[in-house]
């Protein structure tokens, strides 16, 4: 398989040993079945470094705008993340996003991985973000465990913006299973869907240490930050 000859013999030994990444927790992490890892996402590299450091493959669901572009850059992306493993997802709403939806559970029904942002786009700030309902109805229509992962200091890597990675030492920690079968056959209630998806934020908020914010990342990204005020 090309993703295995990418990861364990080209990109992931060299990878490993100019960033050096440390990892706590991986023994959360059960063995067998499907598994959808929640994460929190500081940068680009997150998507890089988070299958790096596991022994199966974690597909993601990536926006399809990486799967569309043009020229040899758009092709070469292309590539890329198809080579990794990514699925394209619509976020345009409506049949769109139903169809990406079925894409990420014909995964987990093949006994796959699959890994999750929930706060559904790059935190600019470093803070955490309000959790998007997508993965509770996920979880709760495959019927899976979530593992919760705390990405640390991939920002400092490859901040947003960045052409090239700069080297810094990375961390991930996983945390323990989260289990929310006794939601079973609700994944209809809203409530349900915000209580979920609170669970999994908070910890991921709890394992990274990250201040929590309630806002969707999406509604402040963009907005200049505040001037500290002068001493």
């Amino acid at each position: 398989m090309f993703y295995l000859f990418l990861k364990n013999v080209i990109v992931g030994p060299f990878l490993l040993s100019v960033f050096r990444p440390w990892v706590r927790g991986y023994e959360n992490v059960p063995r067998d079945g499907a598994i959808i890892f929640a994460s929190n996402h500081l940068s680009f590299m997150d998507s890089i470094f988070l299958p790096l450091v596991v022994d199966r493959q974690i597909r993601f669901l990536a926006k399809s705008e990486y799967f569309t572009g043009r020229g040899i850059k758009g092709r070469i992306v292309r590539w890329f993340f198809l080579s990794i493993g990514q699925l394209p997802i619509d976020r345009s709403g409506g049949k769109a996003s139903e169809a990406s939806l079925n894409t990420g559970l014909d995964h987990l029904a093949s006994g796959g991985w699959l890994g999750i942002y929930p706060e559904g786009t790059r935190s600019h700030d470093g803070r955490l973000y309000r959790g998007r309902t997508g993965i509770a109805r996920m979880v709760l229509e495959a019927g899976v465990r979530v593992v919760p992962v705390a990405m640390v200091d991939t920002e400092k890597v490859m901040p947003i913006g960045a052409k090239l990675p700069k080297v810094r030492k990375v961390g991930v920690v996983f945390g323990e299973p989260l289990d929310f079968s006794r939601f079973a056959g609700m994944e209809g209630d809203r409530f349900v869907l915000r209580s979920v998806t609170d669970e999994i934020m908070y910890e991921l908020a709890h394992l990274g240490g990250q201040e929590y914010v309630d806002v969707y990342a999406s509604s402040v990204k963009g907005r200049p930050q505040a001037k500290p005020a002068a001493e």
